[in-house]
């Protein structure tokens, strides 16, 4: 069978890439940048140039092609112009250039964003109605919008058209070599210091390999016209943290925001912290059931990322205003005016500090 990737030199992209090479052969990978491609590894892929939103150049991608994984996207919510056209135009365009070539099925990467915040009350799910209209968060928007014109693209022409839907992505990359991309920072930055604060809200975490794995798995099962969440571990922010100090046995303390902190004027990421305080814990149990979709043990998806992250050189940038609040927090704690706060959970109700 003949594969094409779109996006395969990114995080998610390049791990599909590698796996679908393990089962068809060589795929087809497209790139805007040739110097991304040492992303892969050393991976032998038929490297296609061919931007996302030229249908002309997806057409000569997918020429032969029997699926197409369109896992191209914008992990980020700034220029919004930009975050709009790659992922919410992008999947129409790919879907229609693949029926332009004949290409039987395409496999769409979405995200748990593209559904919304899961209700309060229990994990999310594929059949939630979307619940991000109105929060004025670009990155769910556009991936809500990307999911739905793909799969009215396919209905309208014929194209098998499968959306997944990953949740917190952690792992390595392909290149261990490389720095990881969004999702991966986050333990980078506690590791070394730099992150200063975080929200006492839920996530869902996954392995980046079982969400290639899942990639795959829709291809040769998913249903016309469905859409999989490909997740793991229901977990808050401040347990997943404390497990990452137990692991790696870095121990730097941390303010705990309440969800209504995305409010506040004085945060930088403005958006990463509003995205970080909604509720993402959502169950695979559809992928479980008509995938036979499996996802590993927290803790063995958390060493690797540990692992890797501490492989990679600490290479010295000018201070930013996350690691200059990060040591600010340190030097708090070291003078001993995080006790304070800490005397005061009783009081609130919540937890203020974390200090593993």
């Amino acid at each position: 069978m003949t594969v094409c990737v779109t996006g395969g030199t990114g995080f998610i992209g390049a791990h599909v890439a590698s796996l679908a090479a393990e089962a068809y052969g060589p795929p087809r990978v497209t790139y805007r940048e040739e110097g991304r491609l040492t992303r892969l590894g050393g991976l032998e892929v038929e490297a296609v140039r061919a931007d996302v939103l030229d249908r002309s150049a997806l057409r000569r991608a997918f020429r032969g092609c029997d699926t197409v994984f369109h896992a191209a996207g914008l992990v980020r919510s700034r220029p919004p112009e930009l975050v709009w056209q790659v992922n919410a135009l992008a999947p129409r365009v790919a879907v229609e250039a693949a029926a332009a070539e004949g290409v039987r099925r395409v496999v769409v990467t979405s995200s748990v964003a593209g559904i919304g915040p899961a209700p309060a009350e229990r994990p999310g799910t594929e059949e939630d109605v979307y619940s991000g209209w109105g929060l004025g968060l670009t990155y769910p928007d556009a991936k809500h919008e990307g999911e739905s014109e793909a799969l009215a693209a396919g209905a309208r022409l014929g194209v098998e058209v499968v959306v997944v839907n990953p949740s917190y992505v952690f792992g390595a990359p392909v290149d261990r070599s490389q720095p990881g991309e969004t999702s991966t920072r986050m333990i980078a930055n506690y590791l070394r210091g730099r992150l200063p604060a975080v929200v006492d809200a839920r996530t869902n975490v996954v392995d980046v390999r079982d969400v290639a794995k899942g990639h795959l798995l829709a291809a040769e099962k998913g249903r016309q016209g469905e859409r999989y969440v490909l997740g793991g571990h229901d977990v808050s922010w401040v347990d997943l943290l404390s497990r990452v100090a137990e692991l790696s046995g870095a121990h730097h303390p941390l303010m705990v925001l309440p969800p209504e902190a995305r409010h506040l004027p004085w945060l930088v990421a403005g958006e990463g912290v509003a995205l970080m305080a909604q509720n993402w814990s959502y169950s695979s149990a559809k992928a479980r059931r008509e995938l036979g979709y499996r996802a590993r043990a927290l803790d063995r998806t958390l060493r690797d990322t540990i692992a890797w992250c501490l492989e990679l050189p600490d290479l010295r940038r000018p201070p930013s205003p996350m690691s200059v609040a990060a040591a600010g927090v340190r030097l708090a704690g070291r003078a001993g005016l995080l006790g304070g706060l800490e005397l005061a959970e009783h009081y609130v109700g919540r937890k203020l500090v974390m200090r593993p």
